[in-house]
């Protein structure tokens, strides 16, 4: 009777290249168009009402900016070796928070926290899958033993 194949001790790294959402950009444009109605509708004092209205497109129209101007960045995760890197640097208390179709992924680099926001036009469903795995796997293999030695 022959052996089952040998497994894998480890894991494979899993990859993903983060870029800025298309979606997350046009909900930032249109929160930029219906601000000046939602502050013209609103209890603003008179002669506050165009510059509160202008500034609050401005403001959202600049999130919008700063979003689709976001650089790409490389995430890969080695779960059998507790290793996670973005952007070939080296980084600390991954955490993902499943929010329905969104994902959002936090790290602790260099002292601050750092998160990526993965919408469904950013990342399939077999890449979803595949992250949410990984990253299980990684705070599985990062945690204490739950045995005695």
């Amino acid at each position: 009777m022959r052996t089952p194949s040998r497994s894998w001790k480890k894991s494979a790294p899993c990859r993903f290249d983060w870029r800025p959402s298309r979606w997350q950009t046009a909900a930032h444009v249109t929160f930029a168009l219906l601000m000046p109605l939602a502050v013209l509708a609103s209890g603003v004092p008179a002669p506050y009402r165009w510059p509160t209205a202008l500034l609050a497109t401005a403001l959202a129209a600049g999130q919008g900016w700063r979003h689709a101007r976001q650089p790409c960045c490389r995430i890969v995760i080695m779960p059998a070796d507790a290793i996670v890197t973005v952007d070939a640097d080296p980084v600390d208390d991954l955490t993902l928070h499943d929010r329905g179709w969104l994902l959002q992924l936090q790290w602790r680099a260099q002292g601050r926290r750092h998160a990526r926001l993965f919408w469904p036009d950013t990342l399939p469903p077999p890449a979803r899958r595949e992250l949410r795995l990984a990253v299980r796997g990684y705070c599985i293999s990062r945690s204490r033993p739950a045995v005695a030695p």
